[in-house]
């Protein structure tokens, strides 16, 4: 799968998202404002007048938001790996104009990963500008938070993408997969309390998503409370599912692709 071939193809999907970017502009700074006004200032006004067991001394805002930075980048990466995905190899058969050039399937896959990457990338860069103005960021390191976020997004979105291009029509699939996989995630996955409030049997369920390890990152980073290790298992574990997840969208394509 060579560079140059997959950035022919991630052209083509930079090329339509300049018709569309002010929209999608626009609510990447519009969010992170709406929920850390409502959430972080809010709500987190009434946290830290009572008892905060694992919020940790910065206060409720400053917890909430990187763990809305790295849940955000997962939703991001999940809508962008379900339907443009879908269309792409369905209705517009986007995909399948690509193979008809010198691209492989393998290149059609590899350049569409590249441009969600660059989605997440943008919505995350806004989203961290957002926190240092609501005073939640604590660290230099935080400009670390940045390609965790985006790595975090990937994590998600490479192995969606190959789910969504497996399928053979829409049906339920993407409402099921809202409701029951990243609905649960972006509750329970310590974006808005620490996992350890959960009951013990499911705190290991959480440890085993990418989502807590993105967050976690995040919010150890921009507090500055994370060791090197931890950031390196944290990164190393997400990273795992970017490669997994992009191993299986290039095979899902090519058996799609080529028949």
């Amino acid at each position: 799968m060579g560079t140059a071939p997959a950035l022919r193809a991630f052209e083509h999907h930079l090329l339509a998202y300049r018709r569309i970017w002010r929209g999608t502009a626009f609510f990447s700074f519009a969010n992170p404002v709406l929920f850390l006004t409502a959430m972080g200032l809010g709500l987190g006004s009434l946290v830290d007048r009572g008892t905060h067991a694992g919020i940790g001394p910065a206060g409720y805002v400053s917890f909430l938001a990187p763990g809305l930075l790295a849940a955000s980048a997962m939703q991001l990466g999940a809508n962008e790996a379900m339907w443009p995905v879908m269309g792409a190899m369905k209705w517009q058969k986007i995909y399948f104009a690509q193979v008809a050039t010198p691209l492989r399937p393998a290149d059609a896959a590899a350049g569409h990963l590249l441009f969600m990457a660059l989605r997440v990338a943008i919505a995350a860069a806004v989203f961290l500008v957002v926190m240092v103005a609501f005073g939640a960021v604590h660290s230099a390191w935080a400009l670390l938070a940045f390609p965790a976020a985006v790595l975090c997004g990937m994590a998600h979105a490479a192995p969606i993408a190959a789910f969504s291009a497996s399928r053979q029509s829409e049906g339920t699939a993407f409402a099921s997969l809202n409701r029951f996989v990243l609905t649960p995630l972006f509750l329970f996955s310590g974006t808005f309390f620490p996992v350890t409030q959960l009951p013990a049997g499911l705190r290991p369920v959480a440890w085993f998503t990418p989502l807590w390890h993105g967050v976690s990152l995040c919010r150890g980073l921009t507090l500055g409370s994370i060791t090197a290790a931890a950031a390196l298992g944290h990164a190393a574990y997400l990273g795992a599912w970017v490669a997994l997840g992009t191993w299986a969208a290039v095979a899902v394509y090519t058996r799609r692709l080529t028949r």
